[in-house]
Parts: C-alpha cells; structure tokens; sequence
C-alpha cells in the first residue's frame, strides 16, 4: 500500500457508522451481509448505507457481490492485512523488537483458528 491508499483506507474507517458496518463485516466473514440487513442491524436508513457502503469499497476496505436480488457485502480482510502490515513495517522501521508486542496482540487468540479440519 502506498501512504495515499493508507489514507483512504483510515479516512473511510474514521467515521462510525462505516467502522461500525466494516467491524460487523469483519465478523460476518467469509458469508457477508446483505445492504438491507447491515442497515437494519446499525439502524441506519438505506439509503445513507448505501453511501457509507460505497465509501468502504472505494476504500478497498468491502467488496461486493450480487446474489438474486440482493448485493452481499464482505469485508476484504486482504486489505486490513494489507493495512496493518503497513502501520506495522513503516511503524517499526528496521526494530523488528518494537514490534514483538504488537505481533503478539495481532495474533490470533485459540477460539479464532480455524480447525485444519473443517
């Protein structure tokens, strides 16, 4: 990611009902949610989600896909990893010390792998 992309990612994120709808997303995956349903869920009129939802995709942050009648949005969680590889090399600048702790915390906790199984 390049410092601008970086910038329209957190500009998107900077407002609460797109941060409210992409960390919803984030918990939704790899279904995703239909445009009516994050509406409801947040409580927000359709039409100003509409627009809060063409921001995170112009962003990068959601992707959609349309299903029948409905478009299902998912949060791209390639670009949160994307955006927080950068905050965390850029960030570090050559102290892989600095951040150890941070990696740590970013680690998956037990209850959020996935089993090799399913």
């Amino acid at each position: 990611m390049d410092t601008n992309e970086i910038i329209d990612a957190f500009t998107a994120l900077s407002q609460i009902t797109r941060l409210d709808a992409f960390r919803l997303l984030v918990r939704n995956e790899p279904d995703g949610l239909p445009a009516g349903e994050l509406a409801r869920l947040l409580d927000v009129p359709h039409n100003t989600m509409s627009s809060h939802l063409g921001v995170l995709s112009r962003s990068g942050l959601i992707v959609s896909k349309r299903q029948g009648r409905s478009i299902i949005y998912r949060a791209s969680l390639a670009r949160m990893n994307d955006m927080l590889g950068f905050m965390v090399n850029d960030c570090c600048a050559g102290h892989p010390e600095l951040c150890h702790p941070l990696l740590q915390e970013l680690s998956p906790a037990p209850s959020c792998k996935t089993d090799p199984k399913t």
